[in-house]
């Protein structure tokens, strides 16, 4: 069975580091890709970036460079590392996944296959 679950998300201060957690099972890394999405109220999922079958982390527009992504394949995880959060980001974070077996390219959100229930990160200033 294929399973996402997100965790750690919270209220947090501007300024402050927050880091999500995804636990992703029956999937092998190395056939899949792994990506973190934001919803803001009110607006559009957003890709912030994703850590493709090579092991490699692409940034996408969103979260510019406060925001960093790894994986730790052997706990089955991936992470996104938040630094000087700020009132904008206060979102529903989203963990996906899909396989692409070697495809490098771009993907559109309903690509994605497996999706977790996401968890809330609210920032007050």
């Amino acid at each position: 069975k294929v399973l996402a679950v997100e965790s750690w998300g919270g209220s947090v201060q501007t300024g402050e580091s927050l880091r999500l957690s995804c636990e992703i099972v029956g999937v092998l890394y190395s056939q899949y890709r792994t990506a973190w999405f934001r919803q803001a109220p009110g607006k559009e999922y957003e890709e912030i970036g994703f850590i493709g079958d090579n092991g490699h982390a692409t940034g996408a527009d969103s979260g510019k460079d406060r925001f960093s992504i790894s994986r730790d394949n052997a706990k089955k995880s991936l992470y996104l590392q938040m630094d000087s959060v700020q009132p904008e980001d206060t979102a529903m974070y989203y963990c996906a996944s899909v396989r692409t077996g070697g495809w490098c390219g771009g993907l559109r959100r309903d690509q994605y296959k497996i999706w977790g229930k996401g968890t809330q990160v609210t920032v007050s200033s």
